[in-house]
């Protein structure tokens, strides 16, 4: 029963996350007041449920030995981040998150990528308004992670690994740009969110404004890395957690 309430909660989560950022395409107002007030209550709503995934994990379907686990990978993954920390494009954070969420499941890859981004804004000074929606845009990445099918040859891993990395890339990048378009871009022009407007038009607006603002090409950078790092780091770290899930008597979710 509590694996499956772990599964809610997470789904949950992943669902109130993603609202967070395509809330504009779903609005049907043309007064800004209420997306203003939709976004509030999406980000308001992201503590609480980030507490709701941690309480779930903290009851039972994870004991002190798992989160050990999580909360060494967190800070390693944290360390690592500052590293690239998105300097042209090169991201040194994703890759950890992936192989982790998917060895250790979605409800694990969600709290790695949203805490490993909070701790390393910590430790950088990279607090803003950007940072509640890096943390769950990367806990997307790794709740996404934890659902990809696993196969028993390495190399096959490898490559699910590998193209999944390049399609998070796109849509990290993508999320990330779409939470302060429709203020950065504004309303006019033929690149701007208009309210009301029909789904596929604020669609063609951005992704005609993701290419002109380079966004794309940005988010090419992140892909060529965090591929780069999966196959370099792929092999050692999956027999490595798996080792560690194992003894610490891991329940996926």
């Amino acid at each position: 029963m509590r694996s499956v309430l772990a599964r809610i909660t997470v789904a949950l989560a992943g669902l109130v996350s993603l609202m967070m950022f395509v809330w504009p395409l779903l609005i049907p107002a043309e007064a800004t007041n209420q997306a203003h007030l939709a976004q509030g209550i999406f980000i308001g709503l992201m503590p609480v449920i980030l507490i709701l995934v941690l309480v779930e994990f903290s009851s039972g379907t994870i004991g002190s030995k798992q989160l050990a686990v999580l909360g060494v990978l967190i800070a390693l993954n944290a360390v690592i981040r500052v590293l690239g920390a998105g300097t042209s494009g090169i991201e040194t954070a994703f890759f950890l998150i992936i192989i982790g969420a998917f060895v250790f499941g979605s409800g694990f890859g969600f709290v790695l990528g949203s805490s490993s981004l909070l701790v390393s804004a910590l430790l950088t000074g990279g607090i803003g308004p950007w940072l509640p929606f890096q943390m769950m845009a990367a806990g997307l990445v790794g709740l996404g992670a934890g659902v990809l099918p696993k196969f028993g040859k390495g190399w096959l891993n490898l490559g699910v690994l590998s193209i999944y990395a390049i399609a998070a890339s796109f849509v990290y990048g993508s999320l990330m740009t779409m939470w302060n378009w429709p203020f950065l871009a504004g309303s006019s022009g033929g690149l701007g969110y208009l309210a009301g407007a029909p789904l596929g038009d604020n669609l063609a607006r951005f992704f005609q404004y993701e290419l002109i603002s380079g966004g794309f090409v940005w988010d090419a950078g992140r892909a060529i890395t965090t591929t780069v790092l999966i196959w370099l780091t792929a092999p050692a770290l999956l027999a490595t957690l798996k080792r560690a899930a194992g003894r610490a008597g891991f329940e996926k979710n």
